[in-house]
Formats: structure tokens, C-alpha cells, sequence
């Protein structure tokens, strides 16, 4: 059973204010996620690789311990980098919840499987493996909901790896900046909420 991923971030975007960060991956998540939770733009970074969404994340919890730090990262990614799992197991970040988008396919190439499209390939169970003890996965949006609710409230890493389609959401508008563009909006976000400076003003010679 798969459902609707841009339903699934309409359920999250609602649990979630700007004080969090969100950090997630590319092809068309990033569309759907700009529309599906727009007042969570500035606070998310779209990145434009895989396999180091959960990475970034990750030190995102650690260097901000006290704010609620989101992942959104895809089959494709999190098999790019499935060492990050064994991190988090040992490390145990105490404020950070991961989604795992997985229609079973690298959809912003075109569609081929991934690895668990075959039905063998379990992430969760991966995941549990390294040391993340609350890791699950949800075949309904009403299980994805409830993780939500559950992982945002959790005090330890937690993931839910959630059984989408492969349908991308239609007649949405496309995110307006580039990547470098997003990289200067997500950090004076952090700033302006941090309270501090991270990248300073030009210096001229």
C-alpha cells in the first residue's frame, strides 16, 4: 500500500512551526515540500545532492541542541550514505526526526528502482540494526501521522520511512531560487532566529 507523498508533508507541515529547520533532499520533494508547508521555506534547506541530507541534519541537531531539526530524505539518498544510520546509533541525537520518502524509485532521473523496490530491502530495519531504536515504517497516512506526532515529541533520533507513490503532485508551482540562493535564505533564517552571526558582511580590499 503507497500513498500520496505530498499529502503525507501537508500532515507534517502542519505539526510544524518555523522554529524549526528542515533540511531535504532534491528532485520532486522539493517542489512539493515548498508548497505543501509554506511557512517552513526560509526555515528549509534544499539541498541539491544525495546521500547527505540526514548527514547535514545530523549536525544540525548537534550544533543547535535545543531546536527541533527535521530530515527529509528519500530511499535513494539514505542508501547513498547508509553509514549515517550507524552515527546516529552511537550518537543519539536527542532532537532530530528523519522522514524517509520511499516510492521505491530515483524518480528525478526518470524512475528507475531502487534497492527496495523489491520488497527485501528494509530501511527501518537497517536503521534499527545500527542503534536507532524507534525506527518504523508506515504504510498509511494515518501510520504516517502518527509518527509524525511521536517522532517530533521523541527524545531520541527517530525514523519513519514512508511508503510513497511514485505520482508526482500536479498544477503545483515550481520553487522560484536556485541553490545558492536557497543557501543564503535557509542561513539568515538561522541567524535571525539564533540570534547570531553566521556569515558576515563582504569584506573589500
Amino acid at each position: 500500500m503507497s500513498y500520496s507523498r505530498f499529502e503525507a508533508m501537508e500532515l507534517l507541515g502542519k505539526r510544524l512551526t518555523d522554529d524549526a529547520l528542515v533540511i531535504l533532499s532534491l528532485g520532486g520533494a522539493v517542489d512539493e515540500w515548498y508548497n505543501a508547508a509554506p511557512h517552513m521555506r526560509e526555515a528549509s534547506l534544499f539541498q541539491q545532492q544525495l546521500g547527505c541530507v540526514s548527514g547535514e541534519a545530523f549536525g544540525l541537531a548537534v550544533g543547535l541542541p535545543h531546536r527541533q531539526i527535521v530530515s527529509l530524505d528519500t530511499d535513494g539518498g539514505l542508501l547513498f550514505n547508509l553509514g549515517i544510520l550507524a552515527t546516529l546509533g552511537n550518537e543519539q541525537p536527542e532532537n532530530l526526526f528523519i522522514v524517509v520518502w520511499d516510492n521505491e524509485q530515483y524518480q528525478s532521473i526518470g524512475g528507475p528502482a531502487t534497492h527496495t523496490a523489491k520488497g527485501r530491502v528494509d530501511l527501518a530495519a537497517i536503521a534499527r540494526g545500527a542503534g536507532v531504536e524507534k525506527a518504523f515504517t508506515a504504510h498509511t497516512l494515518e501510520e504516517f501521522d502518527a509518527h509524525c506526532a511521536a517522532g517530533l515529541a521523541a527524545t531520541e533520533p527517530y525514523i519513519v520511512v514512508a511508503k510513497t507513490d511514485g505520482i508526482l503532485q500536479p498544477g503545483i508551482k515550481r520553487k522560484h531560487s536556485d541553490g545558492r540562493e536557497d543557501k543564503y535564505i535557509f542561513v539568515r533564517h538561522v541567524e535571525k532566529i539564533e540570534g547570531i552571526t553566521i556569515m558576515g558582511p563582504s569584506e573589500h580590499n
